[in-house]
């Protein structure tokens, strides 16, 4: 046996799909009830109870009582930093589960030929989806994720526009390439 973290147990907390459900759920950053959760996780109340003291015991949630309440939140930041790379990893060469139909984005006919005019080729055969609503956990928003993203991202980098920070996943633009960007994309 190895000295270090025990990356198997963190991985078995995750992994299980009801845990990991929940665990999606959190990444709203919302603290949510146990009977949220299980509905979140489709499983019973005792099956989510026992299912939220394993991640409890695991350091990867904490709990807050208000009154008679309990809610559920993640226990930090690293948490949701370790859950978004483990979606871009399933999103990258994990199979794809199918979304629900109002948490779809289409692009329609007209946006795809606006992204080419601007150099960027919509390719619909792509593993990767197009573009989706992708919620980010530290500021709580959604951003648009997906390979639609990515290409604005891509475009916004060889422009200049902004840069990538090296101490963090942000993105910092300049003065003049947000006034670019604002005129390009939200004009």
């Amino acid at each position: 046996m190895r000295e270090g973290p025990d990356i198997a147990r963190i991985a078995s907390l995750v992994g299980d799909p009801a845990r990991a459900n929940m665990l999606n759920a959190l990444m709203g950053g919302t603290a949510l009830t146990a009977s949220e959760l299980a509905l979140e996780a489709g499983v019973s109340l005792p099956t989510a109870s026992s299912h939220l003291s394993k991640l409890m015991d695991g350091g990867l949630l904490t709990l807050a009582s208000q009154g008679r309440h309990r809610y559920y939140g993640l226990a930090g930041p690293q948490v949701a930093g370790m859950l978004e790379a483990i979606i871009g990893v399933a999103e990258a060469v994990g199979p794809k589960r199918v979304l629900r139909q109002e948490n779809e984005i289409r692009l329609s006919p007209s946006a795809i030929s606006h992204f080419a005019a601007l150099g960027i080729e919509i390719d619909s055969k792509a593993k990767r989806p197009i573009c989706r609503a992708c919620l980010d956990w530290s500021v709580r928003r959604s951003h648009l994720a997906g390979a639609l993203g990515a290409a604005i991202l891509d475009k916004v980098i060889v422009k200049k526009w902004a840069r990538r920070d090296k101490d963090s996943r942000a993105v910092v633009f300049s003065p003049k390439g947000k006034q670019e960007f604002e005129r390009v994309f939200l004009a």
